[in-house]
């Protein structure tokens, strides 16, 4: 059937309309959305439908009958197949286009605000740009490694990624030296590929299942690291048991080498572990840190979802003492050591410390929070994908700080996050789309709120 799409929505599927059927008043004479990946805005395409829901429908395009002219030739030869991007088809400063209105969108529609100013864009380098790549791995009947394809969890094998760095190109192929040479050992399910900011060193971390052999892994790793001098260390984790609720810290079945790399930015140094969270696009992070921390100053700060203390650090130097929460072991670890004089990391959700603070009155340790809680001067926020719920936001909002910086990478949990915020007295200042993820759908935005 001919298509015509009408945009690109949050999740990188162009939307296109069926013809409404004759015999309904389906949304008044306009038919059920349908999804088509891999297209753009205003173009018609011949399509073929792969699935049909009662409130929409999924199809493929066969060609495309009318192209965009922002529509270029992609620059790897898997997208189409490989989940990982998805608007390769587009020229960047197209794909920028794309995600602003998203985001835009995504805040009238869910949060009701009109933005009264532009939203600021920062690009970044579109290709070479991740120091972070995740690789599953397939050792028998023949070995593979790759990302997962489309929509699926079937393993599509890659021997290069464009978007990742070139020193992970260069572990990439390492990799694959090593598996054709029938060396990576049973057991070994990932290799996730870290490299610091100037593209010098590696950390390689490998998920192993729980039947992994510690002394093949060992073995393995020690060829691997040998293979690269630039590897700095290699760490596998043995996977917990499913369903074990109590599992913490993922158990270290090898470690070889450094277990961590210091990842220098304009502001500082810091300790990342094997297994810690850190920005993955090395070309942005000073600009991140700039968005979130620039002319920001006080007695207090709270970085709440602190990861290995990225905002902390340069908050520090502009406010009198900064608390920094964070609920992963391995980043909390990180954290403490990348902590300056004046801050103080706590372990523990966001929901389980803006709770304890609500009940007691007391956000810390430090000498200056020794005596009944102040409100922050500021709090900054930058939860998962999931964002951060309804109650979290409503503690957030309890606490009165001044100014409140949320940093998001999902546009809709962002806009439902935003509602109780702004009836709680908030407004939003300053919206930023910086672009950590060129290539694909996903979308980093920094949004400032006052009251």
């Amino acid at each position: 059937m001919l298509l015509t799409i009408e945009k690109l929505i949050y999740g990188g599927d162009g939307l296109a309309r069926l013809p409404a059927a004759p015999d309904t008043d389906e949304a008044h004479g306009r038919g059920k959305a349908v999804f088509v990946p891999f297209v753009l805005a205003d173009e018609k395409i011949e399509a073929s439908l792969t699935e049909q829901k009662p409130g929409f429908a999924r199809a493929t395009a066969d060609s495309v009958v009318e192209s965009s002219p922002h529509r270029v030739q992609p620059g790897c030869q898997y997208f189409g197949r490989c989940g990982g991007c998805h608007y390769q088809h587009a020229s960047y400063e197209h794909q920028l286009e794309i995600k602003k209105e998203i985001l835009r969108d995504s805040l009238r529609r869910m949060a009701k605000v009109d933005l009264p100013f532009d939203i600021e864009v920062h690009p970044s380098p579109p290709w070479n740009y991740r120091n972070r790549s995740r690789l599953q791995v397939q050792v028998s009947p023949a070995f593979a490694a790759g990302y997962f394809k489309l929509a699926s969890h079937e393993l599509l094998a890659v021997e290069e990624c464009p978007i990742s760095s070139p020193l992970i190109n260069r572990g990439i192929a390492s990799l694959w030296q090593s598996g054709r040479a029938g060396k990576v050992p049973e057991g070994v399910r990932e290799v996730e590929f870290f490299a610091n900011a100037d593209d010098t060193q590696l950390l390689v971390d490998v998920g192993c299942a729980g039947a992994a052999r510690r002394a093949a892994v060992r073995g393995w790793a020690e060829e691997l690291r040998a293979s690269m001098p630039e590897i700095a260390g290699v760490v596998a984790f043995r996977e917990a048991n499913p369903g074990d609720r109590k599992a913490g810290a993922p158990e270290i079945l090898v470690a070889v080498g450094a277990a961590y790399l210091t990842y220098q930015t304009q502001r500082a140094a810091y300790r990342v572990s094997a297994g810690s969270f850190f920005q993955t696009n090395r070309h942005l992070t000073d600009e991140l840190v700039k968005i979130v921390t620039a002319g920001q100053s006080g007695k207090l700060a709270l970085d709440l979802y602190a990861g290995a203390g990225l905002f902390s650090t340069a908050l520090a130097c502009d406010f009198h003492h900064v608390v920094s929460v964070e609920s992963s072991q391995t980043s909390s670890a990180d954290l403490s050591y990348n902590q300056t004089s004046n801050g103080e990391a706590v372990q523990a959700t966001t929901e389980q410390y803006l709770a304890r603070v609500e009940n007691s009155g007391r956000v810390g340790k430090g000498a200056i929070l020794s005596h009944t809680f102040n409100k922050p001067d500021l709090e900054v926020v930058d939860p998962p994908r999931s964002g951060l719920g309804e109650r979290v936001a409503r503690l957030l909002a309890n606490l009165g700080a001044p100014r409140v910086i949320y940093v998001s990478c999902d546009p809709a949990t962002l806009a439902r996050d935003l509602v109780p915020l702004l009836a709680a007295g908030y407004r939003v200042e300053q919206v930023h789309l910086v672009d950590l993820f060129p290539q694909t759908y996903h979308l980093e935005s920094v949004v400032h709120l006052v009251r």
